[in-house]
């Protein structure tokens, strides 16, 4: 059910009284939630997350990996897992790295990602996520041009933070109902960017990102971007989605008109290339569904996950096709 946007501004407040993306309020961890490891020694850890990963039996050396983001209120476990991305890594050989936020730092175990001071190069939590990075590919010796990075709510939000901060790190993305980089400043304009969101140019879209590194002496290597959005989403605008291509379709190069259009599962699909032809980003507009990730429980090779809160059996898998866009069904398979 759509919220009007009364409800959109206020509830939030209600509820956590600092900003959050919305989810169960103090959810319990569900009882099939993976064991992780937790690495406790990474570094400074300035923003204070933990960090858990999750290594498949036998990975291959130089394997892929990629970052897992779970939304407000979730943890790094149970997101792991009742997305799916559990089941791909352990069937396409990549491993996991799962930042959990504390509630010391959220009480709805948000990342901050409306918070300069958590959201900006070698600072707060996005320093802390770069420096897990760092630990776990010393440790595992991970190909770290196959390092790829996604979100759900908040933690789409901050998948978007990591990419704009750490260019030279990351191949690709996906943002599951996320907001762009740079849209809020505090609390009050990121209650703004998710209950109404913000009409910038691509141009100035774009600006964001390459101020979160100007002056740096870095190339931001070509990225596949995956974007995901329910159209009836009561907490996150959808326009959100729209912003989002935009901003990083500016930065990356490539061209806003779709050079593909389809239906995957009866889903609006988009394809986007930059001038080389090479596919870059790609859009799924969920029509009817509101606020989550979608999930498709099942066992087939597209099928994944379990129904909980915010995680939305809509028939599709959103870790199937992100990992595909990438790359990642062919674990020898260079970036693309």
């Amino acid at each position: 059910m759509s919220m009007t946007p009364f409800q959109k501004f206020w509830k939030p407040i209600l509820i956590g009284g600092l900003l959050l993306l919305p989810g169960p309020f103090l959810r319990p961890a569900s009882s099939a939630d993976a064991t992780l490891q937790e690495i406790q020694d990474f570094g400074s850890n300035p923003g204070e997350l933990r960090m858990f990963v999750w290594i498949p039996t036998d990975l291959p050396p130089s394997a892929p990996w990629v970052v897992v983001l779970h939304g407000c209120t979730q943890t790094a476990a149970a997101f792991a897992q009742d997305t799916g991305w559990i089941k791909y890594a352990n069937e396409w050989r990549f491993a996991l790295l799962l930042p959990e936020q504390r509630p010391a730092n959220n009480r709805q175990r948000c990342f901050n990602w409306f918070r300069p001071q958590d959201a900006s190069r070698d600072q707060g939590e996005a320093l802390s996520i770069r420096q897990m990075v760092a630990a776990l590919q010393q440790q595992h010796h991970l190909d770290p041009e196959r390092l790829y990075v996604t979100g759900l709510s908040a933690g789409g939000a901050m998948t978007a933070v990591m990419l704009a901060t750490y260019p030279e790190v990351f191949a690709g993305g996906a943002i599951m109902a996320g907001i762009p980089y740079g849209c809020a400043s505090g609390t009050l304009s990121g209650l703004w960017c998710m209950g109404w969101g913000r009409d910038l140019e691509p141009s100035q879209w774009g600006a964001h990102v390459r101020a979160a590194t100007a002056g740096l002496p870095l190339t931001r290597r070509p990225a596949r971007l995956s974007l995901w959005q329910g159209d009836d989403d009561g907490w996150v605008d959808a326009m959100n989605q729209q912003e989002l291509l935009e901003q990083w379709s500016d930065a990356f190069g490539v061209d806003r008109k779709a050079a593909v259009e389809d239906l995957v599962h009866g889903y609006p699909h988009a394809v986007y290339r930059d001038e080389d032809g090479t596919p870059r980003i790609e859009t799924y507009r969920i029509t009817g569904m509101g606020h989550g990730q979608p999930i498709a429980p099942g066992k087939a090779p597209e099928q994944c996950g379990a129904a909980t809160d915010y995680l939305l059996d809509v028939g599709i898998c959103a870790s199937y096709y992100s990992a595909r866009f990438w790359g990642l069904q062919n674990p020898a398979r260079t970036t693309p």
